[in-house]
């Protein structure tokens, strides 16, 4: 079991740059992404890490157990996704696209403009959302080892006395 967790691990940190198409798209696990001030990005993908906002984003940005910070004035062309972080935009920042994020917040600055739709799904409970289906799988197995142990190995019988 351990080998195969290594091997997929490996397999996502070997693959996680081929999800960038250019030389401005970005992709990273575990280490945080910043985007200097002057600095243009294209696409960024995050994994376990916060992108921090200093330049200005052409494509969308998306998270997994990780948060954006956009700096006051800076813009973001695509939409923006997150699953389990907030998105925290300074003061007359702004969100081209649409805005969706699950189990996080969204904290906006005076000023502050999302120009496509919002939609904000407070609450860590919605990180169950994508594993329930390995949960109730885990459930099962469990349940069937349970019932096969028990019929396998039955109870000792006790030992016959002299008539208590």
């Amino acid at each position: 079991m351990r080998r195969l967790l290594l091997a997929l691990a490996l397999l996502i940190v070997a693959g996680t740059p081929a999800f960038a198409r250019s030389s401005q798209d970005r992709a990273s696990i575990g280490s945080d992404i910043t985007i200097a001030d002057g600095e243009t990005a294209g696409d960024i993908a995050c994994a376990f890490c916060t992108v921090r906002v200093h330049g200005e984003v052409k494509g969308d940005i998306a998270t997994f157990l990780g948060s954006v910070v956009v700096d006051s004035g800076r813009t973001i062309s695509g939409d923006v996704a997150s699953l389990g972080g907030d998105l925290e935009m300074g003061q007359d920042a702004s969100v081209g696209g649409d805005v969706a994020i699950a189990a996080g917040d969204l904290k906006l600055g005076d000023g502050a403009a999302i120009h496509g739709q919002r939609t904000v799904l407070p609450g860590r409970l919605w990180l169950l959302l994508p594993l329930a289906p390995f949960l109730i799988l885990a459930g099962l197995i469990w349940l069937i080892v349970s019932i096969v142990r028990r019929n396998r190995y039955p109870y000792p019988v006790p030992p016959r006395g002299r008539g208590f």
